[in-house]
């Protein structure tokens, strides 16, 4: 039972990792978050955890909101840790991000919601394009290629 005593807790998000190969390079997609937190960088689409779905499920319902893509959750691929700290180091901030693999089903991705854009990326270029990419995005992107294709294979 929380009591306005008890300590902040940490927050449960998911993010939603598509692939899909375009014009011969595997590509994901990536929103530019047009609201703070991290209003201008880019990441996956995603956010909060509902009262009553599961992380997979989130997921779907995050992308579509964001980008109108259509996608079904396959499996989770890992967790990431966002901590934001004030100036003297202290967690302001905490979420649990769930990393879910999505299968592309439909959709071309145009910013809705909180996203003011969304694009196909290809991951060779992800940081090489010049975006203002949140922490870890590159790396969870190489991590979902490399299970999407063992499970296309």
């Amino acid at each position: 039972m929380s009591t306005a005593a008890s300590p902040q807790r940490p927050v449960l998000g998911t993010i939603a990792v598509v692939c899909r190969r375009i014009s011969g390079r595997d590509q994901v997609i990536l929103v530019q978050r047009g609201k703070e937190p991290n209003a201008g960088w880019w990441g996956f689409p995603g956010g909060h955890v509902e009262m009553g779905e599961t992380a997979l499920q989130a997921a779907a319902r995050e992308l579509q909101e964001e980008t109108g893509v259509i996608a079904k959750p396959l499996e989770y691929l890992t967790n990431v840790d966002v901590i934001a700290r004030g100036e003297t180091g202290a967690a302001q901030r905490q979420y649990l991000l769930t990393v879910v693999l999505c299968g592309y089903i439909s959709g071309e991705p145009v910013p809705d919601d909180d996203a003011e854009q969304a694009e196909w990326i290809p991951i060779a270029e992800i940081e090489t394009r010049g975006l203002q990419l949140l922490e870890q995005v590159a790396d969870v992107a190489r991590l979902a290629q490399a299970r999407w294709r063992e499970l296309n294979r």
